[in-house]
Formats: structure tokens, C-alpha cells, sequence
């Protein structure tokens, strides 16, 4: 890759990036030993996170905490009956507003309608395992739930249903097949499906209402896969990514793609970063935006400001596990997940208030 391709690497120390957020103040319900796992926000300033901690049996136990001030100072709001699976899957949190509220482990599926006291189960129909659930979100009035399944062939499929039903259906049309298949949506400023399979097959439909979908051109060349966010101020962006360990072990060929509306035709840019294997993609503007990837043991979060002409790449710590749930609630505050909480590293959630220049540690006590 030619250095005129993306502008500076900018390798920013742990001990440098924790000292632009203030300490926080953890209220006293905070349990002790809390170690997040997933985090989810509605607004610049309220946020969500599930976490674990230490206790008796089954050694690890959950509790959900929210904030209102951008992390100074927590609170306990529920203690949603999930446990962190041996397979050491992210347990994934995914909060609609202040009553709607999801919880996946990949195998199982819990949904809350009242900000989270009471938990129900959510099952997919006919579904057969092992299956993965990547991501669950809800827009207008259905719930969605993109799902792979690991037999042979694999097969991933979008499944819905009316919101605060207990039973997602397969969406018929919704599936591709293939020794590996993919898929993901996004639903911020209207609603956009990608599939794909084999780095050959790319599908593509979006929706205004969540109820009718129509077929638009692929976000990326069918030789990759596509990871997507919301709409930003009209634009839509999308993240077009090859296999993994190309072109070399530990790294991966990505560049940012762009259309000029929902449904419009994407265009792509220089190539990104190459360090890491994609872990998460958001976008904060039609400018700006970072990919979250993981290799050879570090974290790394590769952001541009200028549509992907350059790019500055933050290292985060060594724990070097996954970065998880990369979301900006608005065009400046972004979020991400680094680690696991059972990980030898721990886990923590990191925060920006630039758009992604830098980022800083959220303290919970």
C-alpha cells in the first residue's frame, strides 16, 4: 500500500488516550469487580451497558447500568437472567429506547419491554443449530434478527416479527447459501439488509418502513463483504472489506463506500488501513467514519474525517481479544468495546468525543 493512500498512523498509547475523560463517579449500585461486555446508546449522553461480575455460582453474574451524563456516573437498572457462555461469545445489548431493550448471547434471545425488570425469551422459528445471531435491532413496527447458521452448507437468513412478539419468522427471499455466508442491517434513517456468500454473492434491499423492501444496487463489489451504517445526513455508508489475512495474516483490504442516498449507487474511495481483522464499522457523518479491527493481539480503531482520503489509527490496549458494538449516537460521541469480561485482559468500553480522533476509558469503580 502507498503511503500517499491514507495520510498518518497514529499510534496512540493507552496511557495517553485515558487522560482526555474526566474520572467518573460510580454510584454505590455499581456491583464490584464490573467488567462490561456490551454497551448500547440512544443519545450522545445516554448510554447503556451490560456487565458482569464476580459472584458465588454461576462465578460470573449479570447487571445492566445506564448513565445519563456521558459516563461520569452510573446507576443499576436491571439484573437480566443471562450468563456468559463458555464459547465465549459476546453477550449483545441493544437498546431500542428507555423500555424496549434486547439481549443476545448468539444462541438465545431476551427481550425486555420495560427498561429492563422483566425479561421474556424470544424464539426463532425453524431455525436449526448451531446458529449465530449477529445482530437484532427494531424499526418502524418489526423487530429483525440476522442469523448463520453453521451446517453445510451455511446459510444466513433474516427473520422478523411484530414488535414485542415472542416468535421471529424467516423473511422469505432473505437468504443466501454458500461454504460462508454473511449478512448485516442498519436501521438508522431507514432500513438497509446486505447478504452475502463466498466473497462471490452480494444481495441488497432497503426500506423505509420496515414492511416493504426493494432490491438496490450491492454497497461493495461482490469480491467482499459489506458492513453498513445509518444514514448520515442524507448519505449512506458502508464498509467494503475482502477475506480476512489478505494480504497477509493479521490484516485485511477494506475501503469506504458511499452512496448519495438510500438506494442511490455507491462509489468507493483510496484504500483504508490494512491493520486487523474487521471487528465493527460506524459512521459519525457522510465524512467521518472508523472501523474497529483486532490483530496479532492489538486493538485498533482506523478513522478518517475526510471520506477515506486519509486515515489516523489509534492503538488501544493489549487485550487484543475483539472490539465490539463501534456506534456513533451523533456526528462527535462514539463508543466501542475492547475485550471480554471472563478475557485475561478484562474488557472495557472506550469513548470519543471528536468524531474519533481520540478516545478515553469509561470508569465504572
Amino acid at each position: 500500500m502507498k503511503p500517499n493512500r491514507w495520510a498518518v498512523l497514529a499510534a496512540i498509547a493507552l496511557t495517553a488516550v485515558a487522560a482526555i475523560t474526566p474520572p467518573a463517579t460510580a454510584d454505590s449500585l455499581v456491583p464490584k469487580g464490573f467488567a462490561p461486555a456490551s454497551t448500547s446508546w440512544t443519545g450522545p449522553l445516554r448510554g447503556f451497558v451490560l456487565g458482569f461480575s464476580p459472584c458465588g455460582k454461576p462465578g460470573w453474574c449479570a447487571s445492566l447500568l445506564s448513565t445519563a451524563d456521558g459516563g461520569k456516573r452510573w446507576r443499576r437498572v436491571g439484573t437480566p437472567p443471562i450468563s456468559l457462555p463458555d464459547n465465549h461469545n459476546q453477550v449483545k445489548l441493544t437498546v431500542i429506547d428507555e423500555r424496549d431493550i434486547f439481549l443476545s448471547d448468539g444462541a438465545r434471545l431476551l427481550a425486555s419491554r420495560d427498561g429492563g425488570v422483566n425479561w421474556s425469551r424470544v424464539r426463532l422459528a425453524g431455525v436449526r443449530e448451531p446458529f449465530y445471531i449477529s445482530k437484532i435491532t427494531e424499526a418502524g413496527p418489526r423487530v429483525f434478527a440476522m442469523v448463520t447458521g453453521f451446517g453445510s452448507p451455511s446459510t444466513t437468513a433474516l427473520y422478523a416479527g411484530i414488535a414485542g412478539t415472542r416468535v421471529l419468522q424467516p423473511v422469505p427471499g432473505f437468504t443466501v447459501t454458500g461454504s460462508a455466508t454473511y449478512g448485516d442491517i442498519a436501521t438508522s434513517g431507514g432500513i438497509q439488509v446486505s447478504m452475502g456468500a463466498d466473497y462471490r454473492v452480494q444481495k441488497y434491499w432497503t426500506s423505509s418502513d420496515g414492511l416493504t423492501f426493494e432490491s438496490a444496487p450491492a454497497p461493495c463489489p461482490a469480491d467482499s463483504s459489506a458492513s453498513l451504517s445509518g444514514v448520515r445526513r442524507g448519505h449512506v455508508l458502508a464498509l467494503c472489506s475482502g477475506g480476512p489475512g489478505t494480504p497477509q495474516p493479521g490484516s485485511t483490504v477494506r475501503r469506504l463506500w458511499r452512496a448519495p442516498k438510500l438506494g442511490g449507487r455507491f462509489t468507493g474511495t483510496a484504500q483504508a488501513p490494512t491493520l486487523g481483522i474487521d471487528q465493527s464499522f460506524s459512521a459519525a457523518s457522510p465524512a467521518a467514519a472508523t472501523v474497529a479491527a483486532e490483530g496479532g493481539g492489538t486493538g485498533f480503531l482506523h478513522s478518517t474525517a475526510d471520506g477515506g482520503a486519509t486515515w489516523t489509527t489509534t492503538v488501544l490496549s493489549g487485550r487484543g481479544v475483539c472490539l465490539n458494538d463501534l456506534d456513533f449516537p451523533d456526528e462527535l460521541v462514539g463508543v466501542v468495546v475492547d475485550g471480554l469480561p471472563d478475557a485475561e485482559g478484562g474488557s472495557a468500553v472506550y469513548r470519543t468525543t471528536d468524531g474519533g480522533i481520540t478516545w478515553g476509558e469509561l470508569v465504572f469503580g
